[in-house]
Protein backbone atom coordinates (compact mmCIF):
# COMPACT_ATOMS: atom_id res chain seq x y z
CA UNK A 1 0.00 0.00 0.00
CA UNK A 2 1.52 3.28 -1.40
CA UNK A 3 2.52 5.39 2.33
CA UNK A 4 0.46 8.62 1.77
CA UNK A 5 2.04 12.60 2.56
CA UNK A 6 5.82 11.07 1.72
CA UNK A 7 7.99 13.89 1.63
CA UNK A 8 8.52 15.51 -1.61
CA UNK A 9 12.21 13.98 -2.50
CA UNK A 10 10.76 11.03 -1.77
CA UNK A 11 8.01 11.07 -4.11
CA UNK A 12 9.96 12.62 -6.88
CA UNK A 13 12.52 9.99 -6.49
CA UNK A 14 9.88 6.76 -7.07
CA UNK A 15 8.45 8.98 -9.91
CA UNK A 16 11.23 8.41 -11.71
CA UNK A 17 11.68 4.89 -10.46
CA UNK A 18 8.27 4.23 -11.57
CA UNK A 19 7.66 2.95 -8.02
CA UNK A 20 3.84 3.60 -6.91
CA UNK A 21 3.48 6.73 -5.60
CA UNK A 22 0.68 8.59 -3.92
CA UNK A 23 -0.07 11.77 -5.93
CA UNK A 24 1.08 13.86 -9.10
CA UNK A 25 3.80 16.12 -8.10
CA UNK A 26 4.12 19.41 -8.72
CA UNK A 27 6.18 22.24 -9.79
CA UNK A 28 6.43 25.21 -12.07
CA UNK A 29 8.52 28.47 -13.26
CA UNK A 30 7.17 32.07 -12.68
CA UNK A 31 8.67 35.28 -14.48
CA UNK A 32 10.94 37.37 -12.88
CA UNK A 33 7.86 40.05 -14.62
CA UNK A 34 5.41 37.84 -13.05
CA UNK A 35 6.53 37.74 -9.20
CA UNK A 36 6.44 41.79 -9.24
CA UNK A 37 2.81 41.72 -10.41
CA UNK A 38 2.13 39.30 -7.71
CA UNK A 39 3.98 41.12 -4.57
CA UNK A 40 1.60 43.70 -5.83
CA UNK A 41 -1.19 41.70 -5.33
CA UNK A 42 -0.10 40.03 -2.26
CA UNK A 43 2.52 37.29 -2.71
CA UNK A 44 4.50 37.51 0.19
CA UNK A 45 8.08 39.11 0.50
CA UNK A 46 11.35 38.28 2.84
CA UNK A 47 14.47 40.25 3.98
CA UNK A 48 17.28 38.43 2.88
CA UNK A 49 20.85 39.52 4.14
CA UNK A 50 23.12 39.69 0.55
CA UNK A 51 26.81 40.46 -0.11
CA UNK A 52 28.76 42.33 -2.90
CA UNK A 53 28.61 40.04 -5.70
CA UNK A 54 25.35 38.42 -4.91
CA UNK A 55 22.51 39.60 -6.75
CA UNK A 56 19.50 41.65 -4.99
CA UNK A 57 15.86 41.66 -6.38
CA UNK A 58 14.83 45.07 -7.51
CA UNK A 59 11.15 46.29 -6.57
CA UNK A 60 10.54 48.53 -9.26
CA UNK A 61 11.15 46.60 -11.90
CA UNK A 62 11.16 42.91 -10.78
CA UNK A 63 14.92 42.12 -11.99
CA UNK A 64 17.74 40.94 -9.86
CA UNK A 65 21.30 43.08 -10.25
CA UNK A 66 24.57 43.01 -8.67
CA UNK A 67 24.99 43.82 -4.88
CA UNK A 68 26.74 47.01 -4.43
CA UNK A 69 26.90 47.68 -0.76
CA UNK A 70 26.30 44.58 1.66
CA UNK A 71 23.00 44.87 3.51
CA UNK A 72 19.83 43.18 3.86
CA UNK A 73 17.20 43.20 1.32
CA UNK A 74 13.81 42.57 0.33
CA UNK A 75 12.79 39.67 -2.14
CA UNK A 76 9.90 38.27 -2.98
CA UNK A 77 9.63 34.51 -0.87
CA UNK A 78 11.14 31.47 -3.57
CA UNK A 79 8.05 29.99 -5.76
CA UNK A 80 8.96 26.29 -5.09
CA UNK A 81 8.93 27.52 -0.77
CA UNK A 82 5.60 29.46 -1.07
CA UNK A 83 3.62 26.96 -3.27
CA UNK A 84 5.65 23.91 -2.08
CA UNK A 85 6.81 22.55 -4.88
CA UNK A 86 8.27 18.84 -5.06
CA UNK A 87 11.61 19.92 -7.34
CA UNK A 88 13.81 23.37 -7.34
CA UNK A 89 16.71 23.68 -9.03
CA UNK A 90 19.66 24.82 -7.30
CA UNK A 91 22.68 26.93 -7.06
CA UNK A 92 23.90 29.24 -9.61
CA UNK A 93 25.14 27.81 -13.43
CA UNK A 94 28.76 27.49 -14.05
CA UNK A 95 30.04 29.71 -16.48
CA UNK A 96 30.33 27.73 -19.78
CA UNK A 97 31.60 30.22 -22.33
CA UNK A 98 35.00 29.88 -23.34
CA UNK A 99 36.24 33.22 -21.76
CA UNK A 100 35.73 33.41 -18.41
CA UNK A 101 33.94 36.31 -16.13
CA UNK A 102 33.65 37.71 -19.93
CA UNK A 103 30.58 40.63 -19.99
CA UNK A 104 31.38 43.50 -22.27
CA UNK A 105 28.88 46.20 -22.66
CA UNK A 106 28.59 47.20 -26.27
CA UNK A 107 25.84 49.47 -26.60
CA UNK A 108 23.39 51.09 -23.70
CA UNK A 109 20.33 53.11 -23.25
CA UNK A 110 18.05 53.69 -20.35
CA UNK A 111 15.86 50.39 -21.81
CA UNK A 112 18.15 48.36 -23.04
CA UNK A 113 21.58 47.01 -23.08
CA UNK A 114 23.64 45.23 -25.65
CA UNK A 115 26.32 43.05 -24.17
CA UNK A 116 28.96 40.83 -25.65
CA UNK A 117 29.52 37.31 -24.15
CA UNK A 118 32.67 34.71 -23.31
CA UNK A 119 32.08 33.37 -27.01
CA UNK A 120 32.30 36.17 -29.06
CA UNK A 121 28.41 36.87 -29.45
CA UNK A 122 26.80 40.06 -28.65
CA UNK A 123 22.93 40.32 -27.41
CA UNK A 124 20.16 43.41 -26.68
CA UNK A 125 18.69 42.71 -23.43
CA UNK A 126 15.50 44.87 -22.05
CA UNK A 127 16.35 46.21 -18.82
CA UNK A 128 13.51 46.17 -16.52
CA UNK A 129 11.60 43.50 -18.37
CA UNK A 130 11.94 40.02 -18.96
CA UNK A 131 12.13 39.09 -23.21
CA UNK A 132 14.24 36.60 -25.80
CA UNK A 133 17.03 38.96 -26.59
CA UNK A 134 17.59 40.33 -30.18
CA UNK A 135 20.35 38.34 -31.52
CA UNK A 136 23.57 41.05 -33.00
CA UNK A 137 26.64 39.38 -34.04
CA UNK A 138 29.00 36.73 -33.97
CA UNK A 139 32.50 36.30 -33.66
CA UNK A 140 32.46 32.72 -34.01
CA UNK A 141 31.73 32.77 -37.87
CA UNK A 142 34.16 29.93 -39.22
CA UNK A 143 36.08 26.78 -37.59
CA UNK A 144 39.37 28.31 -37.43
CA UNK A 145 38.00 31.21 -35.25
CA UNK A 146 36.72 28.55 -32.71
CA UNK A 147 40.28 26.68 -32.87
CA UNK A 148 42.25 29.32 -32.31
CA UNK A 149 40.38 31.73 -30.08
CA UNK A 150 37.55 29.53 -27.97
CA UNK A 151 38.38 26.09 -27.83
CA UNK A 152 41.78 26.33 -26.14
CA UNK A 153 40.04 27.98 -23.18
CA UNK A 154 38.00 24.91 -22.92
CA UNK A 155 40.77 21.92 -22.83
CA UNK A 156 41.27 22.28 -18.87
CA UNK A 157 39.49 22.20 -15.86
CA UNK A 158 38.90 25.68 -14.27
CA UNK A 159 37.36 25.85 -10.57
CA UNK A 160 36.60 29.43 -10.44
CA UNK A 161 34.03 29.02 -13.31
CA UNK A 162 31.90 27.55 -10.63
CA UNK A 163 30.57 29.36 -7.26
CA UNK A 164 30.69 26.73 -4.88
CA UNK A 165 29.54 28.89 -1.69
CA UNK A 166 26.55 29.65 -3.47
CA UNK A 167 25.66 26.32 -4.91
CA UNK A 168 26.63 24.70 -1.48
CA UNK A 169 24.47 27.40 0.33
CA UNK A 170 21.24 26.94 -1.82
CA UNK A 171 21.32 22.82 -1.87
CA UNK A 172 21.73 22.99 2.02
CA UNK A 173 18.02 25.29 2.12
CA UNK A 174 16.47 23.07 -0.14
CA UNK A 175 17.65 19.96 1.13
CA UNK A 176 16.14 21.11 4.97
CA UNK A 177 12.71 21.40 3.65
CA UNK A 178 13.15 17.79 1.83
CA UNK A 179 12.63 18.83 -1.68
CA UNK A 180 14.03 16.95 -5.30
CA UNK A 181 17.00 19.34 -5.98
CA UNK A 182 18.93 19.27 -9.26
CA UNK A 183 21.54 20.92 -11.01
CA UNK A 184 21.30 22.38 -14.62
CA UNK A 185 22.35 24.27 -17.43
CA UNK A 186 22.67 24.48 -21.04
CA UNK A 187 24.02 22.01 -23.78
CA UNK A 188 25.88 22.01 -26.62
CA UNK A 189 22.81 23.09 -28.90
CA UNK A 190 22.03 26.40 -27.04
CA UNK A 191 25.73 27.22 -26.69
CA UNK A 192 26.20 26.83 -30.27
CA UNK A 193 23.54 29.15 -30.39
CA UNK A 194 24.78 31.84 -27.83
CA UNK A 195 28.06 31.06 -29.74
CA UNK A 196 28.33 31.13 -33.72
CA UNK A 197 24.82 32.12 -34.11
CA UNK A 198 21.63 30.36 -35.49
CA UNK A 199 23.26 30.99 -39.28
CA UNK A 200 26.58 29.69 -38.72
CA UNK A 201 24.83 26.86 -36.59
CA UNK A 202 22.74 25.67 -39.51
CA UNK A 203 25.00 25.90 -42.05
CA UNK A 204 27.47 24.08 -40.12
CA UNK A 205 25.54 21.21 -39.91
CA UNK A 206 25.14 20.69 -43.25
CA UNK A 207 28.74 22.07 -44.67
CA UNK A 208 31.08 21.13 -42.05
CA UNK A 209 29.59 18.33 -39.64
CA UNK A 210 33.52 18.28 -38.82
CA UNK A 211 32.95 21.38 -36.57
CA UNK A 212 29.56 20.33 -34.68
CA UNK A 213 31.27 16.74 -33.39
CA UNK A 214 34.57 19.20 -32.41
CA UNK A 215 32.13 21.10 -30.88
CA UNK A 216 30.65 18.89 -29.15
CA UNK A 217 32.95 16.33 -28.13
CA UNK A 218 35.11 19.55 -26.34
CA UNK A 219 31.85 20.16 -24.64
CA UNK A 220 30.99 17.33 -23.36
CA UNK A 221 34.57 16.23 -21.79
CA UNK A 222 34.49 20.08 -20.34
CA UNK A 223 31.41 19.42 -18.77
CA UNK A 224 31.95 15.84 -17.39
CA UNK A 225 35.35 17.84 -15.81
CA UNK A 226 33.19 20.42 -14.17
CA UNK A 227 30.55 18.44 -12.95
CA UNK A 228 33.18 16.40 -11.29
CA UNK A 229 34.46 18.98 -9.51
CA UNK A 230 31.01 20.44 -8.51
CA UNK A 231 29.86 16.89 -7.34
CA UNK A 232 33.22 16.44 -5.68
CA UNK A 233 32.77 19.20 -3.48
CA UNK A 234 29.16 20.33 -3.06
CA UNK A 235 27.68 17.08 -2.84
CA UNK A 236 25.45 15.25 -5.55
CA UNK A 237 21.42 16.71 -6.15
CA UNK A 238 18.81 14.32 -7.02
CA UNK A 239 18.80 14.82 -10.85
CA UNK A 240 20.11 16.89 -13.13
CA UNK A 241 17.76 19.29 -16.05
CA UNK A 242 19.45 20.06 -19.03
CA UNK A 243 17.76 22.92 -21.06
CA UNK A 244 18.25 22.40 -24.83
CA UNK A 245 15.61 24.18 -26.84
CA UNK A 246 15.47 21.96 -30.46
CA UNK A 247 12.06 22.84 -32.00
CA UNK A 248 10.28 25.87 -32.34
CA UNK A 249 6.32 26.27 -33.08
CA UNK A 250 6.08 24.13 -36.15
CA UNK A 251 8.70 21.46 -35.98
CA UNK A 252 12.69 20.77 -34.76
CA UNK A 253 15.10 23.29 -35.92
CA UNK A 254 16.89 20.29 -37.59
CA UNK A 255 16.01 17.33 -38.95
CA UNK A 256 16.11 13.89 -36.83
CA UNK A 257 18.36 12.85 -39.17
CA UNK A 258 20.64 15.61 -38.62
CA UNK A 259 19.86 15.68 -34.62
CA UNK A 260 20.53 11.45 -34.28
CA UNK A 261 24.27 12.09 -36.04
CA UNK A 262 25.43 15.27 -35.24
CA UNK A 263 23.56 16.03 -31.49
CA UNK A 264 21.93 13.28 -29.67
CA UNK A 265 25.50 11.38 -29.40
CA UNK A 266 26.76 14.35 -27.29
CA UNK A 267 23.57 14.02 -25.07
CA UNK A 268 23.98 9.87 -24.90
CA UNK A 269 27.19 9.90 -23.69
CA UNK A 270 26.19 12.50 -20.84
CA UNK A 271 23.42 10.71 -20.04
CA UNK A 272 25.34 8.21 -19.44
CA UNK A 273 27.56 9.86 -17.44
CA UNK A 274 25.34 11.28 -14.95
CA UNK A 275 23.57 7.84 -14.64
CA UNK A 276 26.79 6.05 -13.56
CA UNK A 277 26.46 9.29 -10.93
CA UNK A 278 22.72 7.57 -9.80
CA UNK A 279 21.23 10.91 -11.17
CA UNK A 280 18.17 10.85 -13.23
CA UNK A 281 17.94 13.70 -16.17
CA UNK A 282 15.22 15.57 -17.67
CA UNK A 283 15.22 17.29 -20.75
CA UNK A 284 13.71 20.97 -20.99
CA UNK A 285 13.03 21.54 -24.86
CA UNK A 286 10.22 23.93 -25.68
CA UNK A 287 8.59 23.51 -29.47
CA UNK A 288 7.74 20.93 -31.15
CA UNK A 289 9.09 17.93 -29.60
CA UNK A 290 6.93 15.28 -31.33
CA UNK A 291 9.23 14.07 -33.82
CA UNK A 292 12.78 13.83 -31.77
CA UNK A 293 10.52 11.61 -28.96
CA UNK A 294 11.97 8.20 -29.87
CA UNK A 295 15.42 9.95 -29.44
CA UNK A 296 15.05 11.62 -26.47
CA UNK A 297 13.73 8.13 -25.19
CA UNK A 298 17.24 6.09 -26.81
CA UNK A 299 19.48 9.03 -25.67
CA UNK A 300 18.33 7.79 -22.43
CA UNK A 301 16.56 10.78 -20.91
CA UNK A 302 14.19 10.17 -17.50
CA UNK A 303 11.54 13.40 -17.83
CA UNK A 304 10.33 15.18 -20.47
CA UNK A 305 9.40 19.44 -19.90
CA UNK A 306 7.25 21.20 -21.18
CA UNK A 307 5.39 20.33 -24.07
CA UNK A 308 4.04 23.26 -25.37
CA UNK A 309 0.81 23.32 -26.36
CA UNK A 310 1.25 25.50 -29.26
CA UNK A 311 3.27 23.71 -30.99
CA UNK A 312 2.88 20.83 -33.64
CA UNK A 313 1.95 17.84 -32.47
CA UNK A 314 2.98 18.51 -28.67
CA UNK A 315 -0.41 16.26 -27.32
CA UNK A 316 0.52 14.88 -23.94
CA UNK A 317 -1.75 12.53 -24.23
CA UNK A 318 -0.50 11.00 -27.02
CA UNK A 319 2.91 10.81 -26.02
CA UNK A 320 1.77 9.23 -22.22
CA UNK A 321 0.10 6.53 -24.28
CA UNK A 322 3.32 5.55 -26.08
CA UNK A 323 6.11 6.67 -23.19
CA UNK A 324 4.31 6.46 -20.39
CA UNK A 325 6.29 3.86 -19.28
CA UNK A 326 9.94 5.36 -20.40
CA UNK A 327 9.72 9.07 -19.27
CA UNK A 328 8.36 11.30 -16.24
CA UNK A 329 6.18 13.97 -17.64
CA UNK A 330 6.78 17.19 -16.66
CA UNK A 331 4.87 20.15 -17.69
CA UNK A 332 1.91 19.91 -20.68
CA UNK A 333 -0.57 22.13 -19.05
CA UNK A 334 -1.92 24.81 -21.83
CA UNK A 335 -0.51 28.11 -19.99
CA UNK A 336 -3.32 29.83 -21.68
CA UNK A 337 -5.80 28.33 -19.50
CA UNK A 338 -4.35 29.95 -16.81
CA UNK A 339 -3.88 33.14 -18.78
CA UNK A 340 -7.74 33.69 -18.74
CA UNK A 341 -8.07 33.98 -15.35
CA UNK A 342 -11.60 32.12 -15.64
CA UNK A 343 -12.15 29.76 -12.55
CA UNK A 344 -14.54 27.53 -14.50
CA UNK A 345 -12.59 27.41 -17.82
CA UNK A 346 -9.46 26.15 -15.05
CA UNK A 347 -11.71 23.86 -12.95
CA UNK A 348 -12.78 22.15 -16.42
CA UNK A 349 -9.15 21.95 -17.41
CA UNK A 350 -6.97 21.47 -14.93
CA UNK A 351 -9.11 18.49 -14.19
CA UNK A 352 -9.33 17.38 -17.81
CA UNK A 353 -5.55 17.38 -18.06
CA UNK A 354 -4.93 15.61 -14.96
CA UNK A 355 -6.89 12.97 -14.70
CA UNK A 356 -6.58 12.24 -18.44
CA UNK A 357 -2.48 12.03 -18.16
CA UNK A 358 -3.47 9.74 -14.60
CA UNK A 359 -6.23 7.23 -16.94
CA UNK A 360 -2.77 6.90 -19.50
CA UNK A 361 -0.50 5.43 -16.56
CA UNK A 362 1.40 8.70 -16.96
CA UNK A 363 4.36 9.66 -14.24
CA UNK A 364 3.52 12.92 -14.26
CA UNK A 365 4.34 16.28 -12.23
CA UNK A 366 1.94 18.80 -12.64
CA UNK A 367 2.88 22.42 -14.50
CA UNK A 368 2.14 25.20 -17.18
CA UNK A 369 3.43 23.61 -20.64
CA UNK A 370 6.29 26.85 -20.13
CA UNK A 371 6.17 28.75 -17.41
CA UNK A 372 3.96 31.38 -15.62
CA UNK A 373 3.60 34.66 -17.72
CA UNK A 374 2.59 37.90 -15.68
CA UNK A 375 -1.21 37.41 -17.84
CA UNK A 376 -1.87 35.27 -14.67
CA UNK A 377 -3.20 36.59 -11.42
CA UNK A 378 -1.89 35.78 -8.40
CA UNK A 379 -5.23 34.88 -7.28
CA UNK A 380 -5.47 32.90 -10.46
CA UNK A 381 -2.65 30.50 -10.11
CA UNK A 382 -3.30 29.95 -6.27
CA UNK A 383 -7.02 28.64 -7.67
CA UNK A 384 -4.95 26.49 -10.25
CA UNK A 385 -3.24 24.78 -7.03
CA UNK A 386 -6.97 24.18 -5.70
CA UNK A 387 -7.85 22.67 -8.63
CA UNK A 388 -4.86 20.61 -8.70
CA UNK A 389 -5.18 19.09 -5.32
CA UNK A 390 -8.49 18.26 -5.86
CA UNK A 391 -7.19 16.06 -8.96
CA UNK A 392 -3.84 15.19 -7.70
CA UNK A 393 -4.05 11.78 -5.80
CA UNK A 394 -3.61 8.86 -7.98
Amino acid sequence: MVELNSNSQTLIQKTFRGAPVDRVGLTDSPWSDTLLLWVQEGYPTRWVHKKVGQQHWRSDDGQWEDVAEEGDYEEPVPPWQHFQYDMVGIGPWMDYFPLRDYDETVQETSTWKITRNGAGASFKYWKHKMGTPEHIDFRMATREIWESDYKPHLLYLDPLRIDLEELRTSREEAEASQVWTHYGNIFIWEIMRQSMGDITLYESLLLDPGWIHDFGQVYTKFYKEHFDYMFANAGLPDGIWLYEDLGYKNGLFASPKVLQNLIFPYYQELVAYFHEKGLPVILHSCGSQAAALELIVEAGFDGLNPMERKAKDNDPFAFAEIYHDKLVFIGGMDIRIFESNDKEIIKKEVGYYLDGMKARGARLLFASDHSITPNVHYDTYRYVLDVYRDHMVY
